[in-house]
């Protein structure tokens, strides 16, 4: 305990926190850049192509909506509710902002509040001996009880001078935005998981449809053979074919339900609902016009429409400032203590002028060898800051292929579907003539299941083909990063600032 009452204290503490301040705007360390990538000026497959129906959905926020689709609408809206993928991903977003807030705290200082109450006996030993006559008798040293009580109020503060603080919370604050584009991603993951496999279902569900009108077809010819038979037209080998074909179509009919039935619990995943109690309607993909397609824009808006390329730019920027976290460690660490209270002997007088008692002074400590802990650690740092730029420019990669990826298969199918459809509608005719041939005894039955087989795998294609631009469209969409921005970002003003190239 201390009891400086010297003129000169007051001056002291102030020099030392004018040296605090001055010192405290400088941080070791690099200042954060965000690192160059490889992003071309435009697409390689968006060049001489015009998009039928475009779609913007960089300004959207519900980019599902551009589908006209209530049913997926809906569906899409629980995934924020209840898909528990975004839930979990949302509670690590609340654990990164609580990290760097506690980082920022250490800023300030730490105040403590301090009440104690002893009561002690030490004893004395044995200090005298006395003899008195023959009896010899002696006398011993006594024990005392003390009674000790004390309040006081104690602060501690060590100055940033070095920047150390400034850095952590950079690195914190990095890490908190990198898991709030995390989240962003988790969610666009699973309302692209939940609008693919909700096209996909509604492609089986058109399938089942077209599988149904195929069978009440092959029904038909079959009862024709069975007709021609019986009046002697037609061989038995006729019938025997017909119902052939009819029953493996039915068997290929029933088969899609295993399809159908995945898919559906699939969703009931995503939207976070039981499987047993969730069900949807079937509705045909077949009525459906060709999906919107969203422009594509640059590669250079990439950076700030993905949320997964933002996450890993964030990261690199908490790498960086935690290089400064390491650097710090080979400076010396100056703190300010102080304490304030009372101390006396009984609780009925302890707050008076007597009892008071104040300390305060600044400390400067520093470490002089550690076996080269603090220059392992500086290495490790700027390895993981090394580690998490390569991750980010992989990123960056990863997201112009697949923007060239569904580029090129939504252009690739927009070409295959105008000659699809040319093909369907010549097997349609194929089918009329080569049944009204077969009637009229000019070609024999085998030529009607070609032409009826022929139809079939082509509506079935058709079908599909429709189906896969859906998806395509989709998985375009969540290339492009869906509605989001990196202006959603938590403190995006800062991020930007970081990012500009004429920051100096």
């Amino acid at each position: 305990m201390s009891t400086h009452s010297t003129s000169n204290t007051p001056l002291a503490m102030a020099m030392t926190l004018a040296v605090c301040t001055l010192l405290g705007a400088c941080a070791v360390g690099p200042d954060y850049v965000r690192p160059d990538t490889a992003a071309p000026l435009a697409y390689k497959e968006n060049s001489g192509w015009t998009v039928a129906q475009p779609a913007d959905t960089a300004d959207r926020g519900k980019w599902w909506e551009v589908f006209g689709d209530a049913r997926l609408n809906a569906l899409v809206e629980q995934v924020e509710i209840s898909n528990q993928t975004v839930k979990a991903a949302a509670a690590q977003y609340e654990q990164a902002r609580a990290l760097a807030e506690s980082a920022r705290a250490a800023y300030f200082p730490t105040i403590g509040l301090n009440a104690a109450a002893t009561r002690s006996q030490a004893g004395s030993g044995l200090t005298t001996r006395t003899t008195t006559g023959a009896s010899g008798a002696s006398s011993s040293g006594s024990s005392s009880i003390s009674n000790n009580v004390s309040l006081s109020l104690g602060a501690s503060w060590e100055a940033d001078i070095w920047g150390k603080v400034r850095r952590a919370t950079e690195a914190q604050t990095s890490s908190a935005q990198a898991s709030a584009a995390e989240l962003a991603a988790a969610r666009l993951s699973a309302q692209g998981q939940l609008a693919q496999s909700y096209f996909t279902l509604r492609q089986v569900d058109a399938q089942i449809q077209l599988y149904a009108d195929t069978v009440a077809a092959y029904q038909k010819s079959l009862q024709l053979t069975k007709n021609r038979y019986v009046g002697g037209v037609s061989a038995q080998a006729d019938v025997v074919a017909a119902d052939t074909q009819l029953k493996t179509a039915q068997a290929q009919a029933i088969n899609l339900g295993v399809r159908r039935a995945q898919l559906e619990h699939a969703i009931a995943l995503l939207v976070g609902q039981p499987a047993s109690t969730f069900s949807i309607a079937p509705a045909p993909l077949t009525t459906a016009p060709p999906p919107p397609v969203p422009e594509a824009g640059l590669p250079s808006q990439l950076l700030e429409r993905r949320p997964d390329v933002a996450a890993a730019e964030r990261q690199v920027a908490a790498a960086n400032a935690q290089i400064g976290v390491a650097k710090a460690a080979y400076f010396p660490a100056l703190s300010l203590t102080g304490s304030a209270g009372y101390q006396g002997s009984t609780l009925a007088n302890l707050l008076s002028l007597p009892n008071r008692f104040w300390s305060i002074g600044p400390q400067l400590a520093a470490t002089l060898f550690d076996g080269g802990a603090r220059d392992a650690q500086s290495r490790q740092a700027r390895a993981v800051y090394d580690q998490n730029v390569a991750l980010y420019r992989q990123t960056v990669l990863t997201g112009l292929q697949e923007v060239e990826d569904n580029l090129a298969a939504l252009r690739i199918l927009e070409q295959q579907a105008a000659v699809q459809d040319a093909a369907l509608q010549a097997a349609r005719e194929s089918v009329r003539l080569t049944i009204n041939q077969y009637k009229a005894g000019v070609v024999s039955y085998l030529n009607v299941v070609t032409a009826q087989a022929t139809a079939f795998g082509t509506e079935r294609d058709s079908v599909s083909l429709l189906g896969s631009r859906y998806v395509a469209s989709v998985q375009l969409i969540q290339a492009l990063g869906g509605g989001w921005h990196a202006t959603s970002l938590p403190g995006a003003a800062a991020v930007n600032a970081a990012n500009d190239p004429k920051r100096p």
